[in-house]
C-alpha cells in the first residue's frame, strides 16, 4: 500500500485505481450488507419508524447490531438516554478496532482519520486485517475505498427494506431474524485459517457465551474481545513454538 497524499500526489489515476482497490474488497461485505440491511428496514418499520427515520438512522449510525438494538428498544418505548447508552455499550469493541489499526493509521491527518473511523464496522476491520498489507502505512484511498462502498450498501439497503416494510408480514419465516448472526458467522470463517486462529476463535466464542448468561451479559463481545486478543498476542510472542502452532 502506498503513502499518504502530500506535496507530490499521484495522479488521479493512481488515486482512482486504489479506491479501486478498496472498493474491490468491499465486495463480501455488500453481499453480507444487503440481506442484512433489508432485514433491518423491514424491523425499523415494523418498529414504528417511518422510511426516512429507517434510513436516516443508517446515515448518521452505520453500525448494523447497534440499530437492530435501537429498533427493538424503540418498539418496546424506552427513552432516548436508555437506547443511546445501551448502543453505546455495544459499541464498545470499536474502540479496540481503533487501537489496533492506529500503527497503521496514524500518519494520517486527524480529518482522515475522522472519515475513515467513521466507516470502522465489525466487517469493514475484518477486511481490512485480513486483505489489506499490513508492513507498511495504509493508504487512506484503498481504506476510503473499502468503507465508502460498504456504506453506500448498508444505506441503500437499508432504504429499500424501510420501503418495502410494509409489505413483509412476519420477518422470521423468511429467516430475517438470522441474517446478523450469518454474516458475522461468514466473517469468522474468512479469518480463521491456522490452528493459532481456531484456538483464539474458540476462546472467543465459549467466552462470550459464558459472560452472556452471566449478570454482565453486555459485556460479552468486550470481555471475549480482550481476553481472546491477549491470548492470540501471546502465542504470537512465542515465536517458534507458536509458529509450529499456528501451521495448519
Amino acid at each position: 500500500m502506498g503513502r499518504e497524499m502530500g506535496g507530490e500526489g499521484p495522479d488521479a489515476g493512481r488515486s482512482l485505481a486504489r479506491f479501486a482497490s478498496g472498493a474491490r474488497l468491499a465486495l463480501p461485505v455488500v453481499v453480507g450488507y444487503v440481506p442484512i440491511g433489508l432485514a433491518y428496514g423491514v424491523i425499523a418499520r415494523h418498529s414504528g419508524l417511518s422510511v426516512a427515520e429507517a434510513t436516516l438512522m443508517s446515515v448518521l449510525v452505520f453500525a448494523g447490531s447497534a440499530q437492530f438494538i435501537a429498533c427493538g428498544m424503540v418498539s418496546s418505548g424506552a427513552t432516548a438516554v436508555a437506547v443511546v447508552s445501551t448502543t453505546l455499550l455495544v459499541n464498545l469493541r470499536h474502540v479496540l478496532f481503533s487501537m489496533s489499526l492506529v500503527p497503521r493509521l496514524r500518519h494520517l491527518s486527524r480529518p482522515l482519520l475522522a472519515l475513515i473511523s467513521f466507516g470502522i464496522t465489525d466487517e469493514t476491520y475484518g477486511v481490512a486485517v485480513g486483505k489489506l498489507p499490513g508492513d507498511e502505512p495504509a493508504d487512506w484511498r484503498e481504506v476510503a475505498g473499502l468503507n465508502f462502498v460498504s456504506y453506500a450498501a448498508w444505506v441503500a439497503s437499508s432504504f429499500a427494506g424501510a420501503a418495502l416494510g410494509a409489505a413483509v408480514q412476519d420477518g422470521s419465516r423468511l429467516g430475517i431474524d438470522f441474517a446478523l448472526p450469518a454474516m458475522f458467522i461468514c466473517l469468522l470463517l474468512m479469518q480463521v485459517n491456522s490452528r493459532m486462529s481456531v484456538l483464539v476463535a474458540v476462546v472467543a466464542g465459549g467466552l462470550a457465551v459464558a459472560v452472556a448468561v452471566s449478570p454482565l451479559g453486555a459485556w460479552s463481545t468486550v470481555a471475549a474481545t480482550v481476553v481472546a486478543a491477549a491470548v492470540g498476542a501471546v502465542l504470537d510472542r512465542r515465536g517458534p513454538e507458536s509458529s509450529r502452532l499456528s501451521r495448519l
